[in-house]
């Protein structure tokens, strides 16, 4: 009995060896015609890990009297469950003599053993010529003229208006660099906000707010503080915004009325206390401070004062012979003629094909 196991084991390991390596083949097309094409597919399923060697054919090697091989592509593998992976080969064939062929199975080596594919058929066919009535042969057609479609040439009708505006630009900037004359020289009036009117608009838009009353006691304070330091900028010529504000109330001591600067030392204080103290003040406190502020802008604003201002270009000869201006310019020039160039040559090149 123990022999009897023993044989059936050495038996049944070899078949299942071969049972893990699958060798499948199929053809596209078994009927082609002469001249044409047919692909044969050679997928084999093994193990990972094992050596593969898949037939190979010389370009126009017979695979059997009568059909070539053309090419082989490259093996195309995909996974596979059970650690087992397929890999595929694709075999171009073509005939040029009308029979059916057999085409004998290809051999391939999975592991250094030797597996064989199916056998295959492919039949090649002639293309029919009737030789008994060859005045339905027709000679060859002669050239014929395409009509004319506006799709085609509109895009080199478009480019070629563009080419030309392009082309008028480059004469203009030309002459103007040659006549140093500038490119845009307008004169504005422009209309101009006094200092004490920019505050008050401010204070105007904080009363409209409800800021005084506002429990964001601190985003009131910052926005009053920058109004007065924005108007001290404009009004009395020094950087107030980047000014303490022990620095701004010495600055002012040239004022003659002490108690306006006492009152706007108050309010600086109490801005200070509140945006980094977290001081909480009254709503009439908060009103006072508005008041003191409008106090202090109206006691110090100037009237008279032109509202509008004439803005002329400054461009002098000497600035605009500068040579910055110029090496831009002509770098402008440059650009744009090779675009034109370009645009040049492929409008005529797109209407030679078309006319041809």
């Amino acid at each position: 009995m123990k022999r009897l196991i023993l044989y059936i084991a050495l038996i049944c390991c070899p078949l299942c060896s071969m049972a893990q390596v699958q060798v499948e083949s199929k053809i596209d097309s078994i009927q082609i015609l002469i001249g044409e094409q047919a692909h044969v597919t050679l997928s084999v399923s093994f193990k990972k890990g094992q050596p593969l060697e898949f037939p190979v054919f010389k370009p126009s090697q017979y695979i059997t009297p009568g059909v070539e091989v053309l090419e082989s592509s490259e093996a195309d593998t995909s996974e596979l469950d059970n650690d087992m992976i397929r890999v595929s080969k694709v075999y171009t064939l073509t005939s040029f003599d009308e029979n059916l062929y057999y085409l004998p199975a290809m051999q391939l080596k999975v592991g250094g053993k030797a597996y064989q594919s199916k056998s295959l058929a492919l039949k090649v066919l002639t293309v029919p010529v009737d030789t008994l009535h060859p005045e339905q042969f027709y000679p060859p057609k002669d050239v014929q003229v395409n009509p004319f479609m506006w799709s085609e040439w509109s895009p080199l009708f478009w480019l070629s208006v563009l080419l030309v505006a392009l082309v008028c630009l480059i004469v203009y900037l030309r002459s103007r660099l040659k006549n140093n004359k500038p490119i845009i020289a307008k004169v504005r009036i422009v209309k101009r906000v006094l200092p004490h009117q920019k505050a008050m608009q401010e204070i105007e838009r904080l009363k409209a707010e409800h800021m005084p009353t506002s429990e964001d006691q601190k985003a009131y304070y910052t926005r009053l503080t920058d109004t007065l330091r924005k108007y001290m900028e404009e009004r009395f010529g020094f950087n107030a915004m980047e000014m303490t504000s022990t620095e701004i109330i010495a600055r002012l001591q040239e004022v003659d009325d002490k108690k306006m600067i006492d009152e706007l030392r108050e309010l600086f204080t109490t801005a200070d206390l509140v945006k980094f103290a977290k001081y909480s003040t009254l709503i009439n406190e908060n009103d006072m401070n508005l008041v003191n502020a409008v106090q202090f802008i109206n006691e110090t604003k100037q009237e008279n004062q032109p509202t509008t201002e004439r803005v002329e270009p400054k461009l002098t000869e000497q600035e605009m012979r500068t040579k910055r201006s110029r090496v831009v310019l002509k770098w402008a020039i440059a650009a744009l003629a090779v675009v034109c160039a370009v645009m040049f040559v492929y409008v005529l090149y797109k209407a030679f094909l078309l006319i041809g």
